[in-house]
């Protein structure tokens, strides 16, 4: 059996200090044009309001909440929903992407040299799964006006948030506490950081909510439940995702997101809001994509009589062809995986075998089609794997 060990939750980023942000430029037709330039983000105070919604009795923490299996193409338990547009670049492969010019000072800055992947997720037998829930509601269920931190930069309106809503670590968890509904009737998703339930005054750190069937990103500047302004659940491997990719031999077609511990006060599209400081000349900025090396031996990472090694397997296959994008502040070259169904230790431990050393940054830029949109497009000198 694992434990979670503790994870550096970095907030300090979210609005206490006003800093220069940074903002991709417009994409050209070759991976080699300038990425990123400066702007001036300030945040202005504002005043959310608050509701209160019917009391129901939380569910037990040992008991698991009715979750999504898969973090694919389509939103578990709500088929009609994509996991944003196949075009989005969260569904691109990107193994044929040049490397990124600044991929060996990101690298060693990570101390990629001599540190394994981490899993982010794990069982937890005596009490609350380690990782991310989520939890599929229709329209039916009630919504609640929720209190932010910061406001400023967080989505208003009703969210599907209550008693019943799966929170990461648990009911009592210090940490992120992040909350992920997809609303089923409408194809739309909400992410909470820092949530917390009451029937008179529920509250969160910040905010976010994007329409699954389009590619629109954030407003530029914006955080999210996470650092980089992006949405948590499309990078989310999941363990029933893996054992559906393994026996219908099809692959895992989306990226998955990570951490690192030092970033730069950057970020590059498709992320929104920077959570660092320094140059990307030596820090990775957020929004960074990673992807392991075609070079590394995907098929003698383990033996095939070894068990859960096909899964590993279509992990690795996974981070060669869609790979990692950098999504927060953390420990470095942690992944995140949801809570539910709970991981085996057996495949936690296999998955902590993968090098960093064997990954690479890429420079996706070359796909983007409009600084405001996640849709990604190949071109001449572009190639999609």
């Amino acid at each position: 059996m694992i434990s979670k060990p503790p994870r550096p939750t970095m907030r300090a980023w979210r609005l206490g200090t006003a800093a220069a942000l940074i903002a991709i430029t417009a994409a050209s037709a070759s991976c080699s044009a300038p990425r990123v330039t400066s702007a001036v983000h300030s945040a202005q105070p504002s005043a959310t309001a608050t509701s209160s919604a019917p009391s129901a009795s939380a569910p037990s923490a040992s008991a698991p909440p009715a979750v999504g299996a898969l973090t694919g193409t389509t939103v578990p338990g709500a088929t009609n929903c994509p996991m944003f547009p196949a075009d989005n670049v969260w569904n691109t492969n990107i193994s044929k992407l040049p490397v990124d010019s600044q991929s060996a000072a990101w690298m060693q800055s990570m101390d990629s040299s001599s540190t394994y992947l981490h899993p982010d997720f794990g069982p937890d037998p005596g009490g609350y799964p380690y990782g991310i829930p989520f939890t599929v509601v229709t329209s039916a269920h009630p919504s609640v006006a929720v209190s932010f931190e910061y406001a400023t930069e967080s989505d208003t309106g009703g969210y599907p948030f209550g008693p019943d809503t799966p929170i990461e670590g648990g009911a009592s968890a210090d940490g992120d506490r992040h909350a992920i509904m997809v609303n089923s009737s409408t194809c739309r998703l909400y992410e909470l950081y820092n949530a917390r339930y009451s029937t008179s005054d529920p509250t969160a750190g910040s905010g976010a909510t994007w329409q699954l069937t389009s590619n629109a990103l954030r407003p530029a500047g914006w955080t999210s439940a996470d650092a980089a302004g992006l949405p948590i659940l499309p990078g989310l491997l999941d363990y029933a995702q893996i054992q559906a990719a393994v026996a219908q031999g099809r692959p895992i077609t989306h990226a998955i997101r990570f951490t690192a511990d030092r970033t730069a006060a950057a970020y590059l599209w498709p992320a929104r809001h920077e959570a660092g400081s320094g140059s990307t000349s030596t820090l990775p900025p957020m929004g960074a994509r990673f992807r392991l090396k075609a070079s590394f031996d995907v098929a003698t990472f383990c033996s095939s009589s070894q068990p859960f090694c096909a899964d590993a397997r279509a992990v690795l296959t996974g981070m060669q062809d869609y790979g990692l994008i950098l999504a927060d502040n953390g420990s470095n070259w942690y992944f995140q995986g949801s809570a539910y169904p709970q991981w085996p230790d057996a495949l936690v431990s296999l998955l902590k075998r993968i090098p960093a050393s064997a990954f690479e940054a890429v420079d996706e830029s070359c796909l983007m089609v409009s600084i405001n949109s996640g849709e990604a497009r190949a071109k001449p000198g572009c190639p999609i794997g």
